[in-house]
């Protein structure tokens, strides 16, 4: 593990720091030798470039601007694309992924950038912020944030001693790191509620999601503690009630000015849209028979008809897990370049702000915990409209009578477009069975919740992803083919990513450890703490 940990000389991280920070300013000052950054030179003056580079590479995107040449658009077409977003059929990649496969050391990208980039820069911004609470209590959500989406996709990790400048770090169980979160959300929404501050001004210049807003980063906070309470509410129910609890009374996102986005630019660029397109990713079946079954507004902001310029816009997802070449030069719907690609101009990842964390997922999240018993301030149906309320009106559905009639709507998903050129595929059983009105049944409430949570999260398909594992609702189809052998995989949906080859090389003790608190072998098929169903 010599390449992954070591943060004493950080001479990578720092470099990346001061592009990711602002597009002017200092840059010469704080690149003049990164290699001779040391520990004891972090002082606070680097806290606010060392979080820029967290929170960028943190949601798993590169920049390629960076002179350092340490990531590009690549580690999320990779770590997200490949992986997580083709898993749940947000897009379908065209790699042995979408058939269930590790392919290419395809697995080892975000492992390696989070804990060469992200990570390490999230060590450094703490060490230049200590003596500064209201910014270690920033620090501490958006570790919360970081770690958690490895966590989820990976299970046991490195994360109580990641940066110790050890060749060999041992790996923390999934039950441990979550009971640490849980302190770490509240010891900063204790800091952040009692400080008369209004804004962290270390912070603040290169904070491209909130600026600094002490208000906005406590309920940030606060909504991630409401989304990993529902992440245990299987495996641990008493507990997650309460820590649903008190998030909610602490206060979650409840209007989209308090979602979070990365403000992307010229620097710091939106690698989805930069890469989708290019790369040749298409819409899914699974997501046209939602879409187009339920004549979704979003369908046309996300995704672009067959034929532009005809009457009847018609829509074709490729089903994910098709056979090499199995589809020939079959069209398949791409994504709508003028919201999700890169634009006429090749411009629009400057500018396309990038989804962190969407408000609609909370009440969605509130409509769930309500079922449960859970006092979440409302009953669930009018959490759960007002959830797709906010999710339409993120993408610019703000039309009284068009999301009205959506919310109301009993049209059903529909059988892909797909299976009138091949008939036989094994597409018939269409996942969701449910329409968007409101339904009577309990069972069937929590499948309306989790099919409009799949809609209101995308694209930011690592959440996605662990909220389908945990929620087990039929949402989209079974793979059509399987390359992976390997017990619960199959045709299903992923539970995990296996680790890397190099920390079976460099790491071996550790990682074996890491497997023994698994609980299960290291594959795809091996079920997380709290995945439970």
């Amino acid at each position: 593990m010599k390449y992954s940990f070591k943060i004493k000389t950080l001479g990578v991280a720092l470099m990346a720091v001061s592009i990711l920070s602002s597009c002017t300013g200092d840059f010469d000052e704080i690149n003049k030798d990164p290699n001779s950054l040391t520990e004891d030179q972090l002082d606070a003056t680097l806290a606010g470039p060392a979080f820029a580079s967290a929170l960028y590479a943190g949601i798993h995107n590169g920049s390629y601007s960076s002179p350092s040449g340490i990531d590009d658009q690549g580690t999320w077409g990779i770590a997200t694309g490949i992986l997580s977003s083709t898993f749940i059929h947000y897009l379908n990649c065209g790699y042995g992924t979408e058939r269930n496969a590790f392919v290419n050391g395809y697995e080892g990208r975000g492992w390696t950038r989070f804990y060469t980039v992200a990570a390490p820069a999230l060590s450094n911004a703490i060490k230049a912020s200590e003596g500064n609470n209201e910014a270690l209590a920033i620090l501490k959500i958006w570790k919360v944030f970081m770690y958690n989406q490895m966590v989820d996709a990976y299970g046991p990790i490195p994360y109580t001693e990641a940066g110790n400048g050890k060749d060999k770090v041992p790996y923390d169980s999934v039950e441990f790191i979550y009971a640490d979160f849980f302190k770490l959300l509240d010891e900063a929404n204790a800091t952040l509620t009692s400080t008369s501050a209004t804004s962290v001004a270390s912070l603040a210049p290169n904070d491209r999601v909130y600026a600094g807003s002490v208000d906005k980063w406590r309920i940030f906070g606060n909504s991630m503690r409401l989304r990993l309470a529902l992440r245990i509410s299987d495996k641990d129910p008493a507990n997650a009630k309460t820590q649903a609890e008190a998030a909610v009374a602490a206060g979650v996102m409840q209007t989209n000015d308090q979602s979070a986005f990365f403000k992307a630019s010229n620097i710091t660029p939106n690698n989805l849209n930069m890469i989708v397109n290019s790369w040749g990713y298409v819409m899914t079946a699974s997501m046209e028979s939602i879409l187009v079954g339920y004549k979704d507004p979003r369908l046309a902001k996300w995704f672009a008809p067959l034929d532009a310029n005809a009457t009847v816009k018609v829509y074709r997802g490729n089903p994910v897990g098709g056979l090499e070449d199995q589809f020939g030069t079959t069209k398949f719907s791409a994504f709508n370049n003028d919201v999700l690609g890169n634009g006429p101009n090749n411009t629009l990842s400057e500018t396309k702000n990038i989804e962190i964390f969407m408000a609609s997922e909370n009440y969605l999240s509130r409509a769930e915990g309500a079922l449960n018993g859970w006092n979440m301030g409302a009953d669930a149906k009018t959490l759960y409209e007002t959830g797709i309320r906010l999710s339409l009106a993120q993408w610019g559905i703000t039309e009284v009578a068009d999301v009205n009639a959506y919310i109301a709507g009993t049209t059903l998903p529909t059988l892909p477009n797909i299976l009138t050129l091949y008939p036989t595929l094994d597409l018939q059983d269409i996942p969701v069975k449910l329409p968007v009105a409101w339904s009577a049944s309990t069972a069937d409430q929590r499948t309306q919740i989790a099919v409009q949570k799949y809609l209101a999260i995308f694209p930011e398909s690592w959440e996605a992803w662990a909220d389908l594992r945990r929620s087990d609702a039929k949402v989209i189809y079974p793979v059509l083919n399987t390359d992976n052998p390997d017990a619960g995989v199959g045709k299903s949906l992923m539970k995990r990513i296996i680790y890397t080859t190099n920390e079976y090389s460099s790491n071996k003790e550790a990682v074996d450890g890491g497997v023994a608190k698994l609980g299960g072998p290291d594959s795809g098929g091996t079920r997380l703490w709290w995945d439970t169903k």
